[in-house]
């Protein structure tokens, strides 16, 4: 089966109301070429899951496409200041922020991947996130009678990943750090990858560098060079300096001027 597609029928695998995870983190190999296509889509109702976002989900929000965010963080790094498009759309309750510590959207996805609908959380003993997230509650453990604060499972119905390599079958390779791609790879009912590179098949075969996410996991491939610009994907390239100032600075009605260019 080929998963080699364009980047308009991967994303057209994702539905409307879907629970999205995105991978990346902050400013650094977030999906950007995906994210920009699901705008350019209109797609709508979309639940996000990202342990710590920044551009990508800024620019969902700005063009509609967000139902609600769990997220550890959602803002951009000091140097660029607070993701305005995200806050705008929490505060005029277009969008309902679920919010979490990191480690719990962590938890959530573990817990998905490991098929269990929950898992414990000790870090949350006592914290104001326990009665203002539905995601969490506290229950007694059976063996020392003691209270002890888990968190749902959240399995997402779309992963979406940026890599650095891919072969032709589907196996993804990421040049470290991995952030909680990984996870989010075993967590989703559906995989779609976007790739700096195509290899052959037998790189990862006959090479010490092995993928990580394995074919089998993978429902569409996406050859995308800088495929995560404005934002990184080190080694091949660096933060969009000028690119990321210029996003932060359009109105709403400049999306679609945004997005053609």
């Amino acid at each position: 089966m080929n998963k080699i597609m364009s980047i308009q029928q991967a994303v057209d695998l994702i539905d409307n109301n879907s629970v999205v995870a995105i991978g990346g983190n902050v400013l650094h190999r977030a999906p950007m070429a995906i994210i920009k296509e699901i705008v350019h889509q209109k797609k709508t109702g979309l639940k996000i899951i990202k342990t710590a976002g920044a551009m990508d989900v800024d620019l969902l929000c700005l063009g509609g496409c967000v139902a609600s965010v769990d997220a550890g963080f959602i803002s951009y790094e000091t140097e660029y200041s607070l993701a305005m498009h995200y806050r705008k759309a929490v505060e005029s309750g277009v969008v309902k922020a679920n919010e979490h510590a990191c480690y719990t959207v962590i938890s959530a996805l573990r817990a998905a991947s490991m098929g269990v609908p929950f898992m414990p959380v000790k870090g949350l003993q006592i914290s104001d996130l326990i009665g203002a997230n539905d995601y969490f509650e506290k229950v007694v453990d059976p063996f020392t009678g003691q209270e002890i604060t888990v968190v749902k499972a959240i399995t997402p119905d779309v992963g979406i990943i940026h890599v650095h390599e891919v072969d032709e079958n589907g196996n993804a390779f990421i040049e470290e750090p991995l952030f909680d791609d990984i996870l989010i790879s075993r967590a989703s009912k559906k995989i779609i990858i976007s790739a700096e590179k195509i290899v052959p098949a037998t790189k990862f075969k006959y090479s010490a560098r092995k993928a990580q996410i394995p074919h089998f996991m993978v429902q569409a491939v996406v050859v995308c060079k800088n495929g995560a610009s404005p934002c990184s994907c080190l080694p091949n390239y660096d933060i969009d300096k000028m690119q990321i100032k210029r996003f932060k600075e359009i109105a709403p009605l400049d999306i679609c001027g945004y997005l053609n260019k």
